[in-house]
């Protein structure tokens, strides 16, 4: 099971990446948890400078923008 986190205030592009993380993880058929990160200190601990971030069993995988479906298929496999 993968575990997925989206790193972000809760702004209207960390919701889109959530929702594009789950449409990517459901075309897959990945068995994964997700977890919205809010926590200014928790996100900083990733050394995350900027958001919206994925991050994909403890590895930061893309920060500062939010990728297609199909890229984020690619950053999940």
């Amino acid at each position: 099971m993968k575990k997925l986190q989206v790193l972000g205030t809760g702004c209207k592009k960390c919701n889109l990446l959530a929702e594009t993380t789950v449409n990517a993880a459901t075309a897959l058929g990945l068995e994964y948890t997700l977890e919205k990160v809010t926590d200014l200190q928790r996100i900083a601990a990733f050394g995350v400078m900027f958001t919206p971030a994925l991050v994909v069993d403890g590895v930061v995988k893309v920060s500062g923008k939010v990728p297609s479906v199909d890229e984020t298929k690619k950053l999940l496999g």
